[in-house]
Formats: C-alpha cells, structure tokens, sequence
C-alpha cells in the first residue's frame, strides 16, 4: 500500500484497524457511511472532528485495499 498521510494504524487504538489521524473513527465507518448514500457534508456534520482531505483519503485507501487482494464475488447465473 502506498503511504497515506492521514490514515493510522496502532496496536492499542480501537484494536489495530486503520483510523482517521489518530482519532478513533475507522476508516470503515467512513467507507460505509459514503456507500450507505451519506454526502460529505452529512459525514462532516456528525463526525466535526473530520475534514474533507479525511474522506477522500479514506476513500483511497480502501480502494487501494480492496485492489491488493482477492474478494469472492458471487456472479449471477
């Protein structure tokens, strides 16, 4: 994974998973907020510790994840 500047990952912090700057918000909970159909002003409002550069690195970073390994996907018949 590249290097991503607002993403940390500590071993005592809500158990290891990648957070925003530190804080203890996940990047998931950001990751399905966005897929849930919440806009970046809905996110903003009820996380105000989180800036817009939040998402959208967030947003990189779980693609980026999601890019270097295999995810079953079930194809319709």
């Amino acid at each position: 994974m590249g290097r991503y500047a607002r993403i940390t990952v500590r071993a005592d912090q809500m158990g290891g998973v990648p957070c925003i700057r530190g804080l203890r918000i996940p990047v998931a909970t950001v990751v399905k907020l966005l897929a849930a159909g919440y806009g970046e002003s809905e996110i903003l409002r009820d996380y105000p510790d989180l800036q817009p550069e939040d998402i959208r690195e967030a947003l990189a970073f779980a693609a980026e994840a999601v890019d270097e390994r295999q995810l079953p996907v079930i194809n319709p018949a």
